[in-house]
């Protein structure tokens, strides 16, 4: 982006808050500061936020409500979100990308993986109204554009998906009718955990498949490959 990306850092912890703005700002990040989720609507409409930095444990409201809202609010504009939750609150994290969170964090967190991750959501959302780069992938009744967050159905309608959905996405449709094992899932995401959280990764394909499915509970288009991952189906090349 040609502008300063701006991060909104959601915390009610006022040190967190005054370290993550002092350590943004200096590598050329606008940061808005909010403590709770009323904070956090109010400086959604006076800035143009790329990013919400959203830690979980919020008074009022908490962080996997806000998401929600961040996600569903009509009219609001896209933003990537990254979750930052306890070293003890793997259930958090998994409810975090089920909710529709880009990428988390965990406390305590390391200042320079922060800013990789958020750097690496910022480019999913770089410009996304301009023509994809790469090449549109179409598979079943789909078609990916992988230069936004939008996928495109036959019959017109759309489904936005997060950009770690996309990540995924993409990389399975780069092997059609292949097992792809969440090992090199994990591996190639961009939005990997650091200590090879395995169950990110089905957490995705979960949201995935409730997107694009007819029935998720029985998928056609994402399967289980037993022992093997995951592959995008075109074809029956496994009994």
């Amino acid at each position: 982006m040609t502008r300063k990306p701006c991060v909104l850092i959601v915390d009610d912890d006022r040190d967190v808050r005054e370290t993550l703005d002092e350590y943004l700002t200096s590598r050329e990040i606008e940061t808005v500061l909010a403590s709770d989720g009323e904070q956090m609507k109010t400086a959604l409409t006076e800035h143009a936020v790329d990013l919400v930095l959203l830690d979980l444990k919020l008074p009022g409201e908490s962080g996997i409500e806000l998401t929600r809202y961040l996600r569903n609010a009509a009219g609001k504009r896209k933003v990537g979100i990254i979750i930052v939750t306890g070293v003890g609150d793997p259930e958090d994290r998994v409810l975090g990308l089920e909710t529709g969170a880009d990428d988390y964090v965990v406390k305590p967190f390391n200042l320079r993986e922060l800013l990789a991750r958020i750097h690496s959501v910022l480019r999913r959302f770089e410009s996304p109204n301009a023509a994809p780069t790469d090449r549109a992938m179409r598979f079943a009744q789909w078609t990916l554009q992988p230069g936004n967050l939008t996928l495109f159905h036959q019959d017109g309608g759309t489904v936005q998906l997060s950009s770690g959905e996309i990540d995924l996405l993409r990389i399975l449709l780069e092997s059609p009718n292949a097992p792809v094992t969440r090992e090199e899932l994990l591996s190639r995401s961009s939005h990997r955990d650091m200590e090879a959280y395995d169950r990110s990764i089905d957490v995705r394909i979960a949201r995935l498949r409730r997107k694009i499915e007819l029935d998720h509970a029985h998928p056609r288009i994402i399967r289980t490959v037993r022992n093997r991952g995951y592959a995008i189906v075109t074809s029956e090349p496994w009994q």
